[in-house]
């Protein structure tokens, strides 16, 4: 190893690529396991530091805010809420309005050609109509997809890495949600079976990263002078609002998006940003809610219509009085579809995941036409599909009295179509429906209203046929370059599974007098948990969306046998995707096997370090050669400190920031003295004078000065195992570091372009001075260091970092256990968790990527194989 000119030393542990690689150092860089076909945390991906950096800037900050400023504040976080709930419900309007458009057009066009075409024998005309505007519609959604490809799919697993302290490239850009909210209504009204209700989260978790920073990277001549919530503390906190309020904006259930932000992604929470959250979510279901009612019904404040999907009111007929929605027999039914629901989940996942791999080998690297070209041929299959099985496969099911005369079924109509308009008779006589083209040839909202609540029975074979074609279907189409959703059609397939359990038990069992509908629900449930894997939020919204407290606890009861049966097999859907991309997720908590290491095991000992004052070419050095984020400030223990400080001024300045924050027992007691001599009472100064009058003498200085010219044996078992260079031994190699903080590269970058430092002749209060507003002001892109000028700057001034790093972050022992870092990691949000020993050596640091799982797991494996 050689010494780095720059007075820092650079230990990179990939400085270069080495002939084979062990599974630990595989883990590390991201790699595959070829034997298993894993893919591993890559190292690419930032964290998000949701931890404060209490530094100078920050305190001047602290001081000037009084009482009223604190509340003014307070109030704009909750204008902002308030703001972003609106914004996102008017997201929904505008996905929602064109979906309707789009789709009544389309299929009035198709249906009256399929009416026309029956008698006269050119139903493929029809099937060309049909075709002309699936593709073009599933053409203009890939299109913005190849603009912004982090637009496709439904934007959840994005959004829950976002939330669990993962920043992920462009997810919460402007130009994203435009993309994303413009192509999933062309998605939907192309007929592909996707949804519009989980893009729906991903677009409202855009807004509220955006919104309260009032400027945009894609409309750079769009700024205000807004210098609050420039942190990742602040944008984290309203990204979990706005992925909240999207989910109260898809199905009018604002404690159920609020629970879906906690559950799903957050790792750090407390009451005041649940009380935000749900405030913004009540706000996006009640803006949705109003406009759709005045639009759709006229009745404007009537709010009649709460989310993009409602179930509509479950109740069984007047005329059947032995009816019941749910006894408690059927909840052994309920079972076992939760475990069947299971069972299936865990096949999609496994099935998609296979495709989403043959994806990422086959499809992705090639150009980009080749996504669209993928698009189209998906959308080509589901349409030839979709019009074969309606004209061939479906039956002609007699309608019920109640819809011969205009009686309609559903009570709360305000969230479907007509009943009369979403019957479809193709090729079947009066009085008789088609029951495959009504579940095909409708809004997949529509669809799942049907099988809900329709008074007339769905053949068991068209059920299954329905069923097979819709999940294999589906299956196909999450992860094309598309937005597109999971949840409709999740529940749209699990519901004709439920009904078809329902018709089961009526024909072959006797049960007369069950509730079909119920059991549509809680297929729907079934299937959907079995996928998605969700328990506590699922729950509540789909409560919400039947608006029925009753179904509370089977509902709760098939989700939870259904996620305990798919994580048998596999893992969440969501989950899936995100192990697929890399990303160096932490899930709630670690296994119990784990506590076997400690943090000493686990952290990197080869540190990047900076001194409190260093030279602007040794700054710009470590900048430029290193890809870290954060570095901690230092300062050496030197055997011959007194030596440099008579010759060298920049040592000096080190030497004596040193010795200034040491904090020691003796200086403690002075200072406490001290502070107790000024106090105004006489009788406690008398007898803090007696009290220092009996105590031993003061430590003297000369003491104090061999404290901090130990040298301490380096801590064992934390380095390589490498031999020492011939010109270094590992004391040497592994000097002692006082750990005085951390400084981020962001920070550095920012003090360089500003030209803060200072010259060897003047003394360290010279430098120019920063607020907090100038160093968050290029938040949260700052520039890099390769594109500054740095040509005006003397590579020999001196920048002071101590103003401006973070003097006390969370630090561990080498000795604390995994689970504890863990949680605590987790919990705080941290970015970086320096390890620090019992003499205040920095000995190692941790970041996000040594507490993934596949990286524990490696270390676990070795240190098995060390015992």
């Amino acid at each position: 190893m050689a010494r780095c000119g720059c007075g820092a030393r650079l230990c990179c542990c990939c400085c270069g690529e080495r002939e084979s690689r062990t599974p630990e150092e595989l883990t590390i860089l991201g790699e595959t396991h070829e034997e298993e076909d894993e893919i591993l945390p890559r190292k690419d991906y930032e964290s998000l530091d949701y931890d404060r950096c209490i530094n100078d800037p920050y305190l001047e900050i602290l001081e000037s805010m009084d009482n009223k400023k604190a509340q003014r504040y307070e109030a704009v976080k909750w204008v902002l809420v308030f703001a972003i709930g609106v914004c996102t419900g008017l997201v929904g309007l505008f996905v929602d309005f064109f979906v309707r458009l789009f789709t009544q057009l389309k299929f009035q066009v198709v249906q009256s050609s399929v009416e026309e075409c029956t008698e006269k024998g050119c139903l493929a005309l029809s099937l060309l109509e049909l075709l002309g505007f699936n593709l073009t519609f599933v053409f203009l959604a890939s299109l913005l997809v190849l603009i912004q490809p982090v637009a496709a799919g439904s934007g959840i697993p994005e959004i829950k890495c976002y939330l669990n302290g993962v920043k992920v490239p462009g997810v919460v850009r402007l130009r994203t949600v435009v993309c994303k909210a413009t192509g999933v209504l062309f998605s939907v009204a192309g007929g592909l079976f996707v949804g519009k209700e989980g893009p729906m989260i991903h677009s409202g978790a855009v807004v509220g990263a955006g919104l309260p920073q009032f400027q945009s990277i894609s409309l750079r001549k769009i700024q205000f002078n807004f210098p609050y919530f420039r942190s990742d503390r602040d944008k984290r906190d309203f990204v979990s609002a706005g992925a909240a309020a999207g989910v109260a904006a898809a199905f009018g259930a604002p404690i159920g998006g609020t629970l879906f932000s906690l559950e799903e992604g957050s790792s750090f929470w407390n009451q005041g940003l649940t009380w935000k959250v749900l405030f913004c979510s009540m706000a996006a279901t009640f803006t949705l809610n109003f406009f759709r009612s005045g639009i759709q019904f006229g009745s404007w404040g009537s709010f009649q219509l709460p989310g993009l999907l409602n179930f509509g009111e479950f109740k069984c007929s007047e005329s059947d009085k032995k009816c019941h929605l749910w006894t408690a027999v059927d909840l052994g039914f309920f079972i076992l579809m939760g475990i069947v629901g299971g069972l299936l989940g865990a096949t999609f996942n496994c099935l998609n995941k296979r495709l989403a791999k043959y994806r990422m080998r086959n499809v992705n690297p090639k150009p980009k036409l080749v996504r669209v070209l993928e698009s189209l041929l998906v959308s080509l299959t589901t349409t030839v599909v979709v019009f074969v099985a309606s004209m061939v496969l479906g039956e002609c099911r007699q309608m019920s009295s109640s819809r011969r005369s205009g009686n309609d079924t559903l009570s709360l109509q305000d969230v479907s179509e007509d009943v009369n308009s979403s019957i479809k008779t193709f090729f079947c006589p009066n009085e008789t429906y088609n029951d495959m083209a009504t579940l095909f040839f409708n809004p997949q909202e529509s669809a799942i209203l049907q099988l809900f609540h329709q008074e007339g029975t769905f053949s068991p074979v068209t059920l299954s046929l329905f069923f097979l074609l819709y999940f294999l279907l589906s299956c196909w189409t999450y992860g094309i370059s598309v937005p597109s959703g999971l949840f409709v059609p999740s529940l749209l397939c699990g519901a004709a599974f439920g009904r078809l359990v329902a018709n089961l038990l009526k024909s072959y069992i006797g049960l007369d007098h069950i509730y079909s509908g119920t059991f549509a629900l809680i297929g729907a449930a079934a299937f959907l948990g079995g996928v998605v894997r969700m328990t506590i939020s699922l729950t509540v919204i789909l409560i919400e969306s039947t608006n029925e407290i009753t179904y509370g606890l089977p509902i709760m009861i098939t989700l939870m046998v259904a996620k305990w049966t798919g994580d048998f097999f596999n893992k969440g859907i969501y989950d899936i995707h995100v192990n697929l991309r890399g990303v160096p997720l932490l899930e709630w908590e670690t296994g119990v096997e784990m506590d076997k290491l400690r943090a000493s095991d686990i952290m990197e000992p080869n540190l990047t370090y900076v001194y409190p004052h260093t030279r602007i070419q040794s700054l710009v050095s470590i900048l430029r050669t290193t890809v870290h984020h954060a570095f901690p400030v230092v300062t050496e223990n030197r055997g011959n400190e007194r030596e440099f400080m008579k010759g060298n001024q920049l040592i000096s300045n080190n030497i004596k920031f040193k010795k200034s924050s040491i904090l020691t027992r003796a200086g403690e007691q002075r200072k406490r003295s001290q502070s107790m001599k000024s106090y105004p009472s006489s009788e406690l100064r008398n007898m803090c004078d007696e009290h220092i009058a009996t105590e031993e003498p003061p430590e003297k200085e000369d003491l104090l000065q061999q404290m901090l010219e130990r040298r301490y044996t380096p801590y064992p078992n934390l380095y390589p195992d490498q031999s020492p260079s011939e010109e270094w031994t590992m004391e040497e190699r592994f000097r002692p570091l006082t750990f005085h903080g951390l400084i981020l590269r962001s920070q550095l970058v920012t003090l360089l372009d500003r030209g803060v430092c200072y010259s060897e002749s003047q003394s360290s209060a010279s430098q120019p001075r920063l607020s907090h507003a100038e160093m968050s002001e290029d938040y949260p892109r700052y520039p890099d260091i390769h594109d500054l000028d740095l040509t005006l700057l003397n590579p020999r001034m001196i920048v002071d970092v101590t103003p401006y790093m973070n003097p006390s972050p969370f630090t561990v022992s080498p000795n604390t256990h995994v689970s504890q870092v863990f949680n605590l990691f987790r919990t705080m949000g941290l970015r970086h968790l320096p390890v620090v020993n019992a003499v205040g050596e920095v000995v190692g640091i941790i970041t996000r990527h040594n507490l993934t799982h596949e990286f524990l797991q490696a270390r676990l494996r070795q240190h098995y194989q060390t015992i």
